[in-house]
């Protein structure tokens, strides 16, 4: 029969198992400050495989990396073959190799500029949000639509949008020149070119597109290191105030978007990050955040957004 631990090796096991838990911590603070990069603790990991980088878990150092939630986490670990319970220092060997390439795709890729999605719910404030990003950080290059509808007054084709008629749109689509589309509100059609958009990142500039529910998860499908966000009002109430606020819409309209709200608002959870629409410059600053974009930076502006 084993003997029983002595009391006071209980003891030390106790204090070294909180030590180990809070030097874990502080090593996902330093990864989430952005002190350290999660590639430099899984290395430090495979090289000291008693250390504390070695004993955090795979998902745990993940989530620490910006738009990174559970959901996207869990979409990682599938497409790496790593289990959630796996620990980094016990990562087998082909398992090291795909966490380093997909660490060094998103955190060492030198000039390499970040895609992020911007969506939400009708009448939650995308295109206000998006507008404020465009006037105030200039490095953010918002996408251009193409679309079939008619130009409105004031409208510049190349700048809001580019306008085609349903021919050129699906001449597009059987190209596949087009990351995503979709028939909005039964009416025309819209769609991200998707040359541009590489071209930009490839050059090391962010790009922000403002698209809706169906086109994110068209983005997510074609570019898997797309960082999602859902935009959200402050409250249901609100969000019927500036919808019916607007004016722009029938009342029977109204209802039909109020119910597609509801349907959009229930798709919150497949988005690696939440930002609430309470204050347009604090919410336009979160979702620059995420771009990993520098306030006030020197480049020339980009194009002007477009709100579907």
């Amino acid at each position: 029969m084993m003997a029983a631990m002595p009391e006071v090796d209980r003891v030390a096991a106790s204090r070294a198992a909180v030590a180990a838990r809070r030097a874990r911590a502080a090593i996902k603070a330093a990864v989430v400050a952005g002190d350290r990069s999660a590639l430099d603790v899984a290395e430090t990991a495979w090289r000291e495989p008693e250390s504390a980088e070695a004993g955090i878990r795979v998902p745990e150092l993940l989530g620490s990396l910006r738009g990174m939630g559970p959901a996207r986490v869990g979409e990682v670990l599938d497409r790496l073959g790593i289990s959630a319970v796996k620990r980094v220092g016990g990562l087998g060997r082909h398992q090291r190799t795909r966490l380093r390439d997909w660490l060094r795709a998103r955190e060492g890729v030198p000039g390499r500029g970040r895609l992020v999605v911007l969506a939400g719910p009708t009448a939650v404030g995308k295109g206000t949000v998006a507008g404020y990003i465009r006037q105030h950080h200039p490095d953010v290059l918002l996408s251009v639509s193409a679309t079939t509808r008619s130009p409105r007054p004031g409208e510049v084709d190349g700048v809001h949008y580019y306008f085609v008629d349903d021919a050129g749109f699906d001449g597009l689509i059987e190209r596949g020149e087009l990351l995503e589309w979709a028939q909005v509100h039964s009416a025309a059609r819209y769609g991200t070119p998707r040359p541009p958009v590489e071209a930009a990142l490839a050059s090391g500039r962010s790009v922000l597109l403002e698209i809706d529910l169906q086109g994110a998860r068209q983005v997510r499908a074609a570019m898997p290191d797309a960082v999602l966000v859902f935009l959200l009002p402050p409250s249901w109430e609100e969000l019927v105030r500036r919808l019916i606020g607007r004016g722009t819409e029938s009342p029977e309209e109204q209802a039909r978007r109020l119910e597609t709200a509801r349907i959009e608002l229930a798709a919150q959870d497949e988005f690696d990050e939440l930002v609430v629409n309470d204050d347009v410059p604090r919410a336009a600053q979160e979702v620059v955040d995420l771009l990993a974009v520098p306030s006030g930076g020197a480049r020339p502006a980009g194009r002007a957004g477009s709100a579907r």
